[in-house]
């Protein structure tokens, strides 16, 4: 955190929003929505849906790449592909994606630059040298994505599938966080996630979302979710690794993908079971089990859990999940 002396030195100069927006803003919302041929009132509704901050009638704070950006939701509307029902969802989605992205890169930034003699300047510098390449590394992470997710949908049979869903949670985040400094949390954070990022991908899987101290993953086999589920617990039962300790929990069923996240009882399930687990254990349930403990169940052993309620499901149906030989985490 920077002290109010090294917030001071770091206010925006007014070469900032050239860098960052291509022009000094010259515009109101007004002639912003004028230009672009759009409502006002759907103008605003879109700028608050990204998270921006409200402007006032008469505030000059906006481009003419605000103009265009409204023209081309306008057209987007226009070949439905912003529809009145999916409009609302996939702007708030941009917009807290972005608005997250943008928190870590000027964070990232602003350390760096505030490391120099004249930190304002500095910021200046490396914005203009930084952001055209973070520009296209963006653009070609996005086209990647579009990429795989495309095929997944294309050989499948739209947005439900059949797939495997798994939850990794730290344990005791909240008391091991109370001893941490700022920095040493974010390290310890970052290290967990980064972790997990490799191996989920390794598996054939993907990342859904990371939520502070638990991430959510799906991947296309039981397998596939059980082998990263029970990597991430051995390794916090090493006390040689920093890796911290977790809990999970996978569950194996029907899964609609909506705006990059996973709904379902499926999730759902997986959620619960990642609740009831034991530090350095891995719960499935019977969906995953079925699937394992056939005559390809590889190098897994099962141990039933008695029939346990939990909000939502009475009667949800848990297995602990060990590797028949070697190292596993510690009995439920």
């Amino acid at each position: 955190m920077t002290d109010t002396a090294d917030a001071k030195r770091l206010l925006p100069t007014p070469g900032l929003e050239k860098i960052l927006l291509g022009e000094p803003p010259s515009l109101t919302r007004g002639e912003v929505a004028d230009r672009a041929g759009v409502p006002l009132d759907l103008a605003q509704e879109l700028w608050a849906q990204l998270g921006f901050p409200h402007a006032a009638e008469d505030d000059v704070a906006f481009t003419s790449a605000d103009v265009e950006a409204l023209v081309r939701t306008r057209d987007l509307i226009g070949l439905g592909i912003l529809t009145p029902d999916s409009q609302a969802a996939m702007v708030r989605t941009w917009g807290r994606s972005f608005a997250r992205l943008a928190e870590w890169q000027v964070g990232l930034i602003t350390r760096l630059a505030g490391e120099g003699d004249n930190p304002a300047a500095r910021l200046d510098e490396l914005l203009e040298e930084v952001l055209p390449h973070v520009e296209h590394l963006q653009d070609y992470a996005w086209r990647r994505h579009l990429a795989g997710a495309a095929w997944r949908l294309l050989d499948g049979t739209g947005t439900s599938t059949t797939t495997a869903v798994g939850f990794v949670d730290i344990v005791g985040y909240i008391g091991q966080s109370q001893h941490l400094t700022d920095r040493e949390l974010v390290d310890w954070v970052e290290h967990f996630e980064n972790h997990l990022t490799h191996t989920v991908v390794e598996s054939g899987g993907r990342i859904i979302k990371t939520i502070g101290d638990e991430v959510l993953y799906a991947a296309e086999s039981p397998a596939g979710a059980v082998e990263v589920a029970l990597e991430a617990a051995e390794r916090g039962t090493d006390e040689g690794d920093a890796f911290p300790q977790v809990r999970a929990g996978v569950a194996y069923g029907d899964v609609v993908s909506r705006l990059g996240d996973v709904l379902s009882p499926t999730v759902n399930i997986a959620a619960r079971l990642t609740s009831l687990a034991r530090p350095g254990t891995v719960l499935i349930d019977r969906g995953a089990h079925d699937e394992l403990s056939g005559d390809d169940a590889g190098p897994y052993v099962f141990r039933r859990v008695p029939r346990t309620s939990v909000k939502g499901y009475s009667r949800l149906e848990p297995w602990v999940v060990r590797r028949a030989h070697g190292r596993a985490g510690s009995d439920h």
